[in-house]
């Protein structure tokens, strides 16, 4: 068996790699472009494996969002990546971390908001605030339609009934809830905690870095935050088999955080989340952007991925 998995991953190694060749210090990205899903758009997804990544080992799994944010600056937007590679692989070579693998998925540009945004939250406003958070994203030029249309459901069902199925039988990966895994920043973090939300027995772990839960870009008349704190108060899952790590910073858009994120934790607290199963940072002086994640990013891996 582990002789034919071996032959599968080389397989797809050879077609996923032709002519998609990722810039990373540390390990190496394998590349599924357009990968086709029946849930949502098809769209890269990269997985970066470690340096001595073996056929004959098993690993835990992280998935992440904003997969083109991930790996390579130049392949991003703002010329600014993570650089999870290089975080990931010094912590598996210090043995701070169980080991593991990252699935970087892409995410498809103007549908980013609609597939990140919560949305059995969404579904729980009225007209007039449905109205107003289209006119406030597409002022912001972050949809593209008349009308805000949340797919974050079929988004989740695309990670979970797709590419995760995918993944387990073409990498050497533990397959069960506490070594999978699911990070990403701003929007990211929305949906991730969405995500441990929705499938508390897929995932047992989630890091939301710079939590956008303001949905759009301003605190006041916002609907969004209030909507996301009853959903948490009946869908957090219990802490007993999950972690959860949240951190923010006081400049940019991550000036906007404070008053949701102390509500959030209030809400963690009241669930019965303690230092061993959840964490939130502040970090004062930081920003909302990849150089600020990438600075930070060692202390989520470690805490979600402890040995």
């Amino acid at each position: 068996m582990k002789t034919k998995i071996a032959i599968v991953t080389l397989l797809l190694f050879s077609i996923a790699t032709l002519g998609q060749e990722v810039k990373v210090t540390s390990g190496k990205v394998v590349r599924f472009a357009n990968f086709k899903s029946k849930f949502v758009d098809a769209r890269n997804i990269d997985v970066w494996l470690p340096k001595a990544y073996s056929t004959t080992e098993k690993y835990a799994v992280l998935y992440m969002h904003d997969g083109q944010m991930l790996f390579d600056a130049e392949s991003s937007w703002n010329k600014q990546a993570w650089e999870v590679d290089e975080v990931a692989g010094k912590l598996i070579i210090e043995e701070k971390t169980k080991n593991f693998i990252v699935v970087g998925i892409w995410n498809n540009g103007l549908k980013r908001h609609p597939e990140y945004f919560p949305q059995k939250p969404y579904i729980t406003f009225d007209a007039t605030q449905k109205k107003f958070i289209s006119e406030s994203l597409k002022q912001r030029k972050k949809i593209d339609t008349e009308e805000f249309k949340v797919i974050s459901d079929n988004y989740l069902k695309f990670i979970v009934k797709e590419l995760k199925p995918f993944v387990d039988k073409n990498f050497n990966t533990y397959s069960n809830q506490s070594n999978t895994f699911i990070a990403g920043s701003s929007m990211g973090g929305l949906i991730s905690l969405y995500a441990i939300c929705e499938y508390p027995k897929i995932f047992g772990g989630a890091a939301c870095l710079s939590t956008h839960w303001t949905g759009i870009y301003q605190n006041e008349n916002n609907p969004i935050p209030d909507a996301i704190m009853h959903y948490l108060n009946k869908h957090l899952p219990k802490p007993k088999n999950h972690k959860i790590y949240f951190d923010y910073g006081n400049q940019t858009l991550d000036s906007l955080y404070k008053p949701s994120q102390e509500k959030v934790n209030k809400i963690m607290i009241s669930k019965g989340y303690s230092d061993k199963s959840w964490n939130t940072i502040f970090f004062p002086g930081k920003d909302h952007s990849e150089k600020s994640w990438h600075d930070r990013l060692n202390i989520p891996l470690e805490f979600l991925l402890s040995k």
